[in-house]
């Protein structure tokens, strides 16, 4: 089976990381975060006041056909399939996109004006749910859902009382996706600042302690994409469920040694490596978090073997 990219893929990836660098590059999330720009308001980062969604960046994405990609054409949708939309997610995931991303491409068809990005949708996913206040329609159950102090500072999150179903394939993979665009992003940060950064004379990357560092984040972002991008094509909720394991560990780890190349800058407001973290945690708890998978992974190990 060849998870080799087509043409046609690549030109989706180009295209969709060419429209984002335009709409939403480092200083538009800087912007972001202090809370100025398309994002503004209480808990919005050091800015102080209600995080709000940027609706136009959301028509744009409806218009771009991120919500619409997997929608069949005779619906008015794109007709692509889970490949493309991982492609998709992970530059969002690339360039830390805020909103309910997952939830409103999985509404697309079922709830109107989600495939155009006219309607914001959050869904209940395990026991949190992301935008909540910013939604227009709101899948499950949310009863009783309480805020939270969320420690991604572009990612508003309440929480509910009550256990939702186990979750959607499509969304376990998504976000993995887009964790991989985390661990691909970080590692790019890494790499650009041990040959620019210098001490002693040299580059800090001719150092094996930060070598060993870039490294380990390039193998493991790597390892993740050949997991991702094999899901994709095969859509096996076993493979599924490795790949997830395999990006939340690459984002999260990968994100843990980029601020270890970076040393104290990389907590600086001014340095997005520390935004990456914070969102790569937040995204561990999403689509039933790691145990979910854990426990899939497990039981379509434990059957191949009975």
């Amino acid at each position: 089976m060849r998870f080799r990219l087509t043409d046609d893929q690549r030109a989706l990836r180009d295209a969709v990381r060419e429209a984002l660098a335009r709409r939403f590059d480092g200083e538009t999330l800087r912007a972001a975060v202090e809370g100025v720009g398309g994002i503004s308001g209480e808990g919005a980062g050091r800015g102080g006041g209600a995080l709000r969604l940027d609706r136009g960046l959301w028509r744009v994405l409806g218009d771009l056909g991120v919500f619409a990609l997997r929608l069949p054409e005779a619906d008015g949708g794109v007709g692509l399939g889970l490949p493309e939309a991982v492609l998709v997610f992970e530059e969002a995931g690339r360039v830390l996109l805020p909103g309910p991303l997952v939830a409103t491409h999985l509404a697309a068809g079922a709830v109107p004006g989600a495939a155009t990005g006219e309607t914001v949708v959050a869904a209940v996913d395990g026991r949190l749910v992301e935008w909540l206040a910013e939604a227009d329609v709101v899948r499950g159950d949310a009863t009783g859902a309480v805020p939270l102090r969320s420690l991604d500072p572009l990612t508003p999150l309440h929480r509910v009382p009550a256990d939702p179903p186990g979750p959607d394939l499509v969304a376990v993979l998504l976000t993995a996706a887009e964790q991989l665009g985390t661990a691909t992003r970080v590692g790019e940060l890494a790499a650009q600042h041990a040959r620019a950064r210098e001490q002693f004379g040299r580059p800090v990357g001719a150092f094996q302690a930060v070598a060993h560092l870039c490294a380990g984040i390039l193998v493991r972002a790597e390892t993740a994409r050949a997991a991702v991008y094999a899901a994709a094509v095969t859509a096996d909720p076993a493979d599924i469920a490795a790949a997830r394991l395999l990006a939340d560990e690459a984002a999260v780890r990968g994100a843990r040694d980029c601020l270890q190349v970076h040393g104290g800058m990389g907590f600086t407001w001014e340095s997005e490596v520390h935004l990456h973290l914070k969102r790569a945690w937040v995204r561990t708890q999403r689509a039933g978090g790691v145990t979910e998978s854990e426990e899939m992974l497990a039981a379509a190990l434990v059957s191949e073997t009975a």
